[in-house]
């Protein structure tokens, strides 16, 4: 369900794109992830830092594209997203030796420790694969289908990615 939530603005950017065009989507987007923001504020007190740091990527190369009436920004968002990611966990990793993946998962799953270590390394790779072919569809293709790939195929691939990390972690976890 909490993926789902997570989606919301994707989605709602998705609908609002079919319906208005690109700036309207955009401006959708940035309103519900600000919405979004409030409500996990005044629900739970404290708002997740993913979701802090999605608002103000979306909030400034969103406002962006409104602003210069130039969809590139908005395009770019998603490769932004990912590559910061994939940053965090490789600098968090090797320079502070803290994987955020085993602080993420490591209540629920238990590895040894190379194995943190190769699941943070296949994480942040893909990351930095989404963040390529976002921009490959995005730069490549029509509007419509870089929209299309932004809801349905980065979603798709997610899946994918979190099936194999399935697969890999019950293969493992039996050693």
């Amino acid at each position: 369900m909490k993926f789902l939530y997570d989606l919301l603005p994707v989605i709602l950017f998705f609908i609002s794109y079919k319906l208005y065009g690109i700036y309207t989507a955009t401006a959708v987007a940035i309103g519900a992830t600000l919405l979004q923001i409030v409500i996990v504020l005044i629900m739970k007190k404290k708002v997740d830092k993913m979701l802090l740091f999605n608002g103000m990527i979306i909030t400034f190369l969103g406002g962006l594209t409104i602003l210069l009436q130039d969809k590139t920004f908005i395009m770019w968002k998603p490769s932004v997203i990912y590559w910061i990611l994939s940053a965090v966990l490789i600098i968090s990793d090797k320079v502070f030796r803290k994987n955020l993946i085993k602080q993420s998962l490591s209540s629920q799953i238990s590895l040894h420790e190379k194995y943190w270590s190769r699941l943070s390394i296949a994480t942040s790779a893909f990351f930095i694969f989404l963040g390529f072919i976002n921009l490959y569809v995005a730069f490549n293709f029509d509007e419509n289908t870089w929209v299309n790939f932004k809801l349905f195929g980065i979603t798709g691939l997610l899946f994918v990615y979190m099936i194999l990390v399935t697969i890999f972690v019950s293969k493992i976890s039996k050693e």
